[in-house]
């Protein structure tokens, strides 16, 4: 008898009544699951990205920088609410197991979201695959921008390119 594999599952959104833009990232890799933290993993570069973005200490807590996101109208959140996967890397998901999020759900209590940003290419592939066909107006219609992956793994380029991507953000956040 074959031992089936236990499936990953993803964290509930990081939001706040004020949210206007959601961050989504694919899965969680396994320091972040370990953790029980999104973007756990030393080496990812969210964390400083955001902070240097929206002046949040490097030494602030998980908690502080969550709090932070949700007082400038950031939701954080996965496109994959549970897969099978060995590791942490994307092309790893066994994409016959994926169990995306309910996005309908998730927008209609959070109205205020006018910009979805993809962390890196899988979000962005698996949201409009697996997603967006199921979504009803005016859900489908909330603008979309897929942001270079802040995962150490996507080591073509520099943090400081990493960070002037992301910069773009500031345009839709609450002042």
């Amino acid at each position: 008898m074959a031992i089936k594999p236990r499936l990953k599952t993803a964290f509930l959104p990081v939001v706040g009544p004020a949210a206007r833009v959601l961050i989504l990232g694919s899965m969680p890799g396994e320091a972040s699951l370990r953790q029980q933290q999104y973007y756990g993993h030393p080496r990812n570069a969210f964390w400083p990205i955001l902070g240097e973005l929206l002046g949040i200490p490097p030494q602030a807590s998980y908690a502080e920088r969550c709090a932070a996101l949700v007082a400038r109208g950031i939701a954080l959140w996965d496109v994959i609410a549970a897969c099978e996967r060995p590791g942490s890397l994307d092309q790893a998901i066994r994409p016959e197991t994926i169990r995306v999020n309910d996005f309908g759900a998730f927008f209609d209590a959070a109205p205020g979201i006018v910009q979805v940003v993809f962390n890196g290419g899988t979000a962005e592939r698996e949201y409009r695959r697996r997603v967006l066909p199921g979504l009803k107006l005016p859900h489908r219609e909330i603008a979309r921008h897929r942001l270079p992956s802040t995962s150490p793994a996507h080591a073509s380029l520099r943090f400081e390119q990493k960070l002037a991507a992301w910069r773009s953000i500031l345009d839709w956040l609450v002042v």
